[in-house]
């Protein structure tokens, strides 16, 4: 039973591996940054109840469930960019894909660390605000 075991998990790993094209920086960096993302909004909502997904401010389960979906969904992108750049015989898509969604998910988490009351540049304070006057 053991050796069944493993064989699955070992399976689903080089399946894994495979559709994401490895285990390597940019996708290592991507899933650090979404981790830290998601942690830091939640105890923003948590502990501070400044969320600025519900109107309290307070943890909503939707709305970290919903998180977690959309986590999920920029992964199958990085799947999609893996096959591109197979299709192309390229080595840039997956990369590039990964470095733009790391820059976002930097953006989530310094906005989270002000809603946390963390001390920010002021440049950067206006930087984000541009950005989100921008949406």
């Amino acid at each position: 039973m053991k050796e069944l075991i493993c064989t699955a998990v070992g399976m689903i790993g080089a399946a894994a591996a495979w559709a994401f094209g490895g285990w390597d920086t940019a996708l290592a960096a991507l899933m650090i940054c979404m981790a830290v993302d998601y942690i830091s909004g939640s105890v923003v909502a948590l502990v501070f109840h400044k969320s600025r997904k519900t109107e309290s401010g307070a943890y909503n389960s939707a709305y970290g469930l919903k998180g977690l979906c959309k986590k999920g969904l920029m992964l199958l992108f990085v799947v999609v960019a893996v096959q591109t750049d197979r299709l192309l015989g390229a080595d840039y898509v997956r990369d590039a894909v990964c470095i733009g969604f790391c820059a976002n998910e930097i953006l989530s988490i310094v906005e989270n660390l002000g809603l946390a009351g963390v001390p920010l540049p002021k440049a950067v304070t206006k930087a984000l605000e541009q950005l989100q006057s921008k949406e």
